[in-house]
C-alpha cells in the first residue's frame, strides 16, 4: 500500500509500505479516506519536532472506513466510518489508573512516536477506533482528533455555560476550543497578530476579537467582563510570553490552561499565582474525548467544514505542504484524501 514517510527533515516520499493484517482478536484495520495536516507534521517535516524519530510514517489526525476486524471486535464492523484515536497508552502506570491516559508514562501517539496514519490502510485496536452512528462526509472523518483537543482543554479548564473565555491564539486549535466553548455556553474573546484569522474566528462563532498588533488587549478584556478581569484563559500561542501574559491577566481565582511543550523557561513571579489564588492547568492530546466530538458533528454543534482550508490527494502532500508555509494567514487545516 501507499504511505507518505519523512526520511528526513525536508525529504517527504511516497513510498509503498506492507499493508497491515489483523495480528490480536481486538485489531481493526481502517482503509483511510482522510487526514488532517497539524502543526506536529509540520514539525517533523522541517525538524522542529524534538518527539518524532525518522524514518516516519507521518500522520495523527485520520478516520475511513472499517475493512477488517478481529475476532474480538464488537464496537465496529466492515463498513462502519470511523475516526482513529491516535493515544497510545499502557494502561497500568499511575496516570492511566487514574483515567489519565493520555498523560501516560510510555505515551505514543501515532504519526510521531511509532507510524501514523497518511496511508492507505492502518490497524489499530478496538478501543482507538470509534463508530461515526450517522452517515458523514469522508472528507471530514479525520478532524475529529483536533477538535478532541478542543474538548480536553474546555474539560481541563472546566468551561461551562456563563464563562467569559480569552483564547490567546486564533490557529486551529484555538479555533476548536472556541467552538466547544461556545457549545458549552460560554462567551468567548479571541487575538491573534493576524487579522484574517480573526476575522474567520467571527465567521466560526467568536463573540469578539482582538488584533493585539493593534489594540489594547488588558483595556479589551476588562470591557469584555464588565471591569471584573478575565476569569478563564487558554493558551494556545505556546510561548514564555503568553504563558507570563496570561498570569498576570487572569482575574482572581481564575483559572489558565496551558498547551505549550517548549522547553525555555517563562519569567513568573509565584506571588502572581499565589495572591489571585489562580489554577493553572496542562492540557495534552485528549482523554477519551472521541464520542463526544463525534456526537458534536452529528448534531451540528461542531463544525469541522468550518476549519477545512482545502482538500488535496495524497499525493500532492509536497503541494499541501508548500500552502500551508507560504500561506499561514489563509490556512486553518488543510486534509488529505486518500483516494487514487
Amino acid at each position: 500500500m501507499k504511505a507518505i514517510k519523512v526520511i528526513e527533515p525536508f525529504k517527504v516520499e511516497i513510498v509503498d509500505v506492507p499493508k497491515p493484517e489483523i495480528q490480536k482478536d481486538d485489531d481493526v484495520i481502517v482503509r483511510i479516506t482522510s487526514g488532517g495536516i497539524c502543526g506536529s507534521d509540520i514539525g517533523i517535516y522541517n525538524g522542529t519536532n524534538s518527539l518524532a524519530t525518522y524514518p516516519r510514517l507521518i500522520g495523527h489526525e485520520f478516520g475511513g472506513i472499517v475493512e477488517e476486524v478481529g475476532k474480538a471486535v464488537t464496537s465496529v464492523k466492515p463498513g462502519d466510518k470511523v475516526a482513529v484515536d491516535p493515544v497510545i497508552s499502557c494502561g497500568h502506570c499511575y496516570a492511566c489508573r487514574i483515567g489519565r491516559h493520555n498523560v501516560c508514562s510510555t505515551l505514543e501517539v501515532m504519526g510521531v512516536h511509532r507510524d501514523g496514519g497518511f496511508a492507505e490502510y492502518v490497524c489499530a485496536p478496538q478501543e482507538n477506533v470509534h463508530l461515526f452512528h450517522k452517515d458523514f462526509d469522508e472528507s471530514f472523518l479525520g478532524l475529529v482528533e483536533p477538535f478532541t483537543i478542543g474538548v480536553e482543554v474546555n474539560r481541563r479548564g472546566q468551561i461551562t455555560k456563563g464563562d467569559k473565555v480569552l483564547v490567546m491564539g486564533a490557529g486551529p486549535i484555538g479555533m476548536t476550543v472556541m467552538q466547544v466553548a461556545k457549545r458549552n455556553g460560554a462567551q468567548v474573546i479571541m487575538t491573534d497578530i493576524v487579522k484574517e484569522r480573526l476575522d474567520k474566528a467571527l465567521s466560526m462563532g467568536a463573540d469578539e476579537v482582538v488584533l493585539v498588533s493593534e489594540e489594547n488587549l488588558e483595556e479589551r478584556l476588562m470591557k469584555f467582563t464588565d471591569q471584573e478581569g478575565i476569569p478563564v484563559i487558554v493558551d494556545t500561542v505556546c510561548s514564555p510570553a503568553s504563558f507570563e501574559q496570561s498570569v498576570q491577566l487572569a482575574c482572581p481565582a481564575g483559572r489558565i490552561v496551558v498547551l505549550g511543550l517548549k522547553n525555555v523557561p517563562s519569567q513568573i513571579v509565584m506571588a502572581d499565582i499565589t495572591k489571585k489564588e489562580l489554577t493553572i492547568v496542562g492540557s495534552r492530546l485528549n482523554n477519551h474525548c472521541f464520542d463526544e466530538v463525534i456526537a458534536g458533528f452529528e448534531d451540528g454543534s461542531l463544525h469541522p467544514e468550518q476549519l477545512m482550508t482545502r482538500a488535496y490527494n495524497y499525493k500532492d502532500i509536497m503541494e499541501a505542504l508548500k500552502e500551508i508555509q507560504e500561506h499561514p494567514q489563509d490556512v486553518l487545516k488543510i486534509v488529505l484524501k486518500f483516494e487514487d
